[in-house]
């Protein structure tokens, strides 16, 4: 990517954090993004990470809860509902 396609993703973040945030009932969220075979990337892409963080929970990767495809349907209008 160059660095106006960058621009043009990142600039996108806050916006959409907000609505994560907004959705989940988060306190606050990380921010990630991996490149390479070191950061476990197979195949060349590009997808921004945005996690939802809790006062009451760590921040760990590892641990993460698998989800219904209702569930996840069910979050992603949330979040759309939130943009709007």
């Amino acid at each position: 990517m160059d660095v106006d396609e960058v621009a043009k993703l990142f600039s996108k973040i806050p916006k959409i954090a907000k609505a994560i945030i907004k959705a989940t009932n988060a306190d606050a969220f990380t921010i990630a993004q991996n490149n390479g075979k070191a950061a476990k990337q197979i195949i060349p892409h590009v997808h921004v990470h945005i996690i939802p963080r809790y006062n009451t929970t760590g921040t760990s990767w590892t641990k993460r809860k698998i989800s219904t495809e209702n569930e996840l349907d069910e979050l992603a209008q949330k979040i759309k509902n939130c943009l709007e």
